[in-house]
């Protein structure tokens, strides 16, 4: 009893942290700037409702372009992901390609700061011409997530028996077939996962698009940023912005729940 006790107020806690703030988010976009400004629990939630802090957004604001430049680089750059690096986690797993040293140059590009390898990069892309463009910041998100990707992957794959693929080589299946039939179909759940910390983590990168990009390839976390001034912050217009910014990673990690058990507990095929 004390237990279940002590683990719904653990529950209510960190739901009240998650929650809390994304209700103040929304209730914000709606309010006018004397309600925002005004203190008291009762005007929390009691305030005269306005629809300017949308329109202002929209009109006054590179909102849409933002929105498509980020899903244009977050789809892009994880689609390139899972196409490197579903074959690499499934060579370092079966055949332990490069004797482990390939695998740990792989990872450790997720080992230093990110902030480190932006320098190098911003003088190569500017030599190349490759500066707020959509291709310069795909590349980057690919090269930063492939790693995390090939990692996680690398331990789903392990996980599959090897007895599975003799089996299917005793059958006369070739390997790419039994990738295809046999193997895919067992990983799909950790790919799906995969996938989406991915897509999010891309759909939320703040430091390379700040840096590499200006103007055509801006993405709405750069945007959201801009409503931060030097003499006033626009509250009402920034909570707009990312109340509708954060909808695409709320239904990914919505879709993510429907296979995170799965993902996790698939190797109980092994043996």
């Amino acid at each position: 009893m004390r237990r279940s006790v002590w683990f719904w107020l653990a529950t209510g806690i960190i739901l009240a942290v998650i929650v809390l703030p994304m209700i103040w988010i929304y209730l914000t976009s709606f309010k006018p700037p004397e309600d925002i400004f005004t203190l008291g629990v009762r005007k929390l939630f009691i305030f005269r409702p306005t629809l300017d802090n949308y329109s202002y957004l929209f009109v006054w604001t590179d909102f849409f372009k933002e929105m498509r430049n980020t899903a244009i680089m977050a789809v892009a750059s994880t689609a390139l992901v899972m196409v490197v690096s579903l074959p690499a986690a499934y060579s370092f797993a079966r055949w332990n390609t490069g004797g482990g040293m390939l695998l740990f140059v792989t990872i450790s590009t997720r080992m230093f700061p990110a902030v480190v390898a932006s320098i190098p990069f911003f003088f190569w892309f500017r030599s190349m011409g490759l500066l707020d463009t959509h291709i310069g910041l795909i590349l980057l998100l690919f090269y930063f997530n492939m790693s995390f990707a090939t990692f996680l992957l690398f331990g789903f794959f392990k996980e599959i028996a090897r007895e599975l693929e003799d089996a299917a080589m005793v059958d006369g299946y070739g390997r790419l077939e039994i990738f295809r039939r046999i193997i895919f179909p067992l990983i799909k759940p950790g790919a799906s996962i995969t996938a989406v910390f991915c897509l999010i983590w891309a759909w939320n990168e703040f430091l390379f698009s700040f840096l590499f990009t200006r103007t055509d390839a801006k993405t709405i976390s750069v945007g959201i940023s801009l409503f931060w001034a030097a003499l006033n912050i626009q509250w009402g217009p920034m909570a707009a912005c990312v109340g509708l910014a954060i909808i695409p990673t709320l239904i990914a990690a919505w879709f993510m729940q429907r296979y995170i058990v799965r993902g996790l507990t698939f190797g109980a095929v092994k043996g």
